[in-house]
């Protein structure tokens, strides 16, 4: 059997701590690391297909150009459930839209894709501390 392969940049191994159902959506809960937590909202109908149940690993898959960045400490008031913050590892800039990974520590990183204008204009720079917001519906779940 091989390893599923996937276009997301981010690929993270969780346990699910929780699972809080709902009419439609269930709302899970991940532990990433002892420090880092997610919160993934996905039919009930997938909780139930994935076999979900807290302890269960789970892989959390984020697209890059899902993530969006802010400067830390200056999130602001957001409808994004998850905020990770972490400093600037790295910094590639291209034609139209820069990458930027940030180091969220306990091995663990996320990658953001924007615009090169929105890096220029909010002046990341490697070292910099800076968040990371997920909407907690771009958070695709996958079990082995």
């Amino acid at each position: 059997r091989q390893m599923m392969r996937t276009s997301a940049r981010n690929t993270l191994l969780c346990k699910v701590a929780a699972v809080k159902p709902g009419p439609v959506n269930a709302e899970v809960l991940l532990k990433v690391s002892e420090s880092i937590d997610l919160v993934a909202i996905i039919t009930d109908g997938s909780v139930k297909t994935l076999d979900l149940v807290p302890g269960r690993d789970v892989f959390a898959l984020i697209k890059s150009s899902f993530v969006l960045l802010a400067p830390a400490g200056e999130v602001g008031r957001t409808s994004a459930r998850n905020v990770l913050t972490g400093t600037v590892a790295r910094r590639e800039d291209g034609a139209v839209n820069t990458e930027i990974i940030l180091d969220l520590g306990e091995g663990k990183s996320i990658t953001a894709m924007i615009t090169r204008e929105s890096a220029s204009t909010l002046d990341f720079k490697v070292g910099d501390r800076a968040a990371a917001l997920i909407k907690a519906s771009h958070i695709i779940l996958a079990v082995d």
